[in-house]
């Protein structure tokens, strides 16, 4: 899902302060980054009574009730905590919204999200220059297949991972270990992509490489080292991880 934030300007570039190998394996996060969120959006700002500005508050109390769980050891669906965050939010804003409202509000748009447009074309480039490409997100496994299979990307992805296998939500380093210990991989040959600064963080602290996909309204985190890669889709990146002589012959 986005993170509320301040939009990036046009930007394509590659951190140089440091030379990386090329991945061999690349992570992508679904929701929002694969993702277009604009119906999900929709739905849950009728939910609390059209004022969609309160959407950023719904997002913010979901991921911080998510760390909060991964911290306490417990243990919901992502869904049931946006359903939960929905609830909570409303409450606090004056509006009466009962419990099979918000369930509807989130569940049924959730599964039914379309691909950015950019989204197809950048999974089929980089699989055709040899990149494994998979698939970890918050989202429950169940929610995930429904999702990439309703946007036409299950087969672009050698694999789709659910944080509920581990039962610790990103950025959780086990979420990242679990994926790359499936695919029997070392942290640096690895690469995170998504448009969350937060997951990035997550992945960038166990020695992964970053790519931020600047999405509207996002911002990768200044906290923390930048990402290895910022652009502003799919087509951006894959064209920054082809071949050394292929780039030669772009410029």
């Amino acid at each position: 899902m986005d993170e509320p934030g301040i939009a990036q300007p046009s930007t394509i570039e590659l951190d140089q302060k440091t030379a990386m190998d090329k991945p061999k394996a690349i992570i992508f996060d679904v929701n929002e980054t694969l993702l277009d969120l604009a119906p999900l959006k929709a739905s849950v700002g009728k939910a609390l009574d059209g004022r969609e500005e309160l959407l950023p508050l719904w997002f913010s109390t979901m991921l911080h009730y998510s760390l909060v769980e991964t911290l306490t050891g417990n243990y919901h669906s992502f869904g049931e905590i946006g359903i939960a965050a929905l609830m909570m939010v409303a409450k606090t804003q004056g509006i009466e919204l009962q419990y099979e409202d918000a369930k509807t509000a989130i569940v049924a748009p959730i599964r039914s999200l379309p691909p950015h447009q950019d989204v197809a074309a950048g999974l089929q480039s980089l699989s055709e220059n040899g990149f494994r490409l998979v698939s970890l997100t918050n989202s429950s496994t169940e929610i995930a297949e429904t999702q990439l299979g309703h946007a036409g990307l299950t087969d672009l992805l050698e694999k789709r991972y659910s944080v509920e296998s581990v039962k610790k939500y990103k950025p959780h380093p086990e979420t990242y270990r679990m994926v790359m210990n499936d695919l029997g991989v070392r942290p640096e040959e690895v690469l995170m992509v998504a448009t969350h600064a937060w997951d990035l963080a997550g992945a960038k602290s166990i020695g992964l490489q970053t790519a931020f996909i600047a999405r509207p309204g996002t911002s990768f985190y200044p906290n923390v080292a930048k990402p290895d890669y910022v652009v502003n889709d799919l087509a951006a990146l894959a064209k920054l991880l082809r071949e050394p002589e292929s780039n030669e012959k772009d410029k």
